[in-house]
């Protein structure tokens, strides 16, 4: 099927609930409207108004009662309607989900997925792009990962679902209309795993989300000019796929970091210094990031400026290779 990253959810989310009567989705509008993004499209229709819930605007509210249906044996997935609204169940979030595994001693598991559309590019208003993932990542207890594609978000969804521990979901949301070929036959990888997605052998280029096409077009004007960038699709947060990232970075001698996300402090920094721990005798050049500025989120107007773009990541490439 050739399928959008939005339809890939869509189907996975089907796919889990036809096979598990205990996955339900709750969330703003997701029902009757089938979401802001019309992920959910049709699934209320189908499974009922008990297994897909249109909830109050209370996102804590939400958080606390999936906590309560997990531990009464349900497998609930919320929906943040966008990044910039998941704050008030942070404390939810923090002090309840990421806890509740260890506060049992694993005798409770948490099978919570919360499904956030994150970063920017599509012209929203104040509070609907942000990149929240190093708060969660920080977070012991909490799975993150990111899809970056159509046939991850359709595996991947499925994946986290089946998962005893709860996971955090990020949908890049100026990704939900590109398109890719799905084929159910074949075996996806693991959830926690990174991948290539461009083979190369001059720089290794880290990144997530809707990153990945920004690094993937990098490479590709990389190319012409005769450099050969690996792009690996991190796909997981937290856990990180390290072990890959270091047989990359081992071969190539350089790294760059890219995520829309402010740079200090992000997932760049953990990611640069766990490199330079565990592969600085292969380096020939200080791991490089590429990031978003450390200021408040800009009005749409502005947020071309704000975000990392190819020329930034090439810039970064020439700085690499120019040591």
């Amino acid at each position: 099927m050739n399928i959008t990253v939005a339809k890939g959810i869509n189907l996975g989310l089907r796919k889990a609930m036809e096979a598990d009567p205990t996955v339900i989705l709750m969330g703003e509008d997701i029902g009757k409207l089938g979401g802001v993004f019309r992920v959910t499209d049709g699934l209320q229709k189908d499974f009922g108004e008990d297994r897909v819930i249109d909830t109050p605007l209370a996102e804590s509210g939400i958080l606390g009662t999936a906590v309560g249906l997990a531990l009464r044996g349900y497998r609930p997935v919320c929906e943040i309607q966008f990044d910039g609204f998941v704050y008030p169940a942070y404390d939810q979030i923090v002090s309840q989900v990421a806890k509740m595994r260890a506060r049992s001693k694993g005798r409770s598991p948490m099978p919570i997925v919360i499904r956030i559309p994150f970063g920017g590019g599509i012209g929203a208003v104040e509070h609907h792009s942000e990149s929240p993932e190093a708060y969660f990542a920080h977070t012991a207890g909490l799975k993150v990962v990111a899809c970056a594609n159509p046939v991850d978000s359709y595996w991947m969804i499925q994946q986290a679902i089946a998962s005893d521990d709860p996971v955090v979901f990020l949908e890049p949301k100026r990704r939900y209309w590109e398109k890719g070929e799905l084929d159910e036959t074949e075996d996806p990888d693991p959830l926690h795993s990174a991948r290539v997605v461009r083979a190369g052998q001059d720089v290794t280029v880290l990144a997530y989300g809707p990153m990945v096409k920004t690094c993937l077009e990098a490479a590709g004007a990389a190319a012409e000019e005769g450099h050969e960038l690996e792009v690996i699709d991190l796909r997981s947060l937290s856990p990180l796929d390290l072990p890959a990232v270091y047989e990359s970075v081992r071969r190539t001698g350089r790294a760059v970091v890219v995520h829309e996300a402010p740079l200090t402090l992000g997932l760049g920094a953990e990611l640069a210094a766990r490199i330079t721990e565990e592969c600085f005798h292969f380096l020939e050049a200080p791991v490089l990031r590429v990031a978003g500025f450390d200021t408040p989120y800009p009005p749409s107007r502005v947020e071309e400026d704000y975000l990392p773009d190819l020329d930034r990541v090439l810039d970064s490439v020439d700085r690499a290779l120019a040591f």
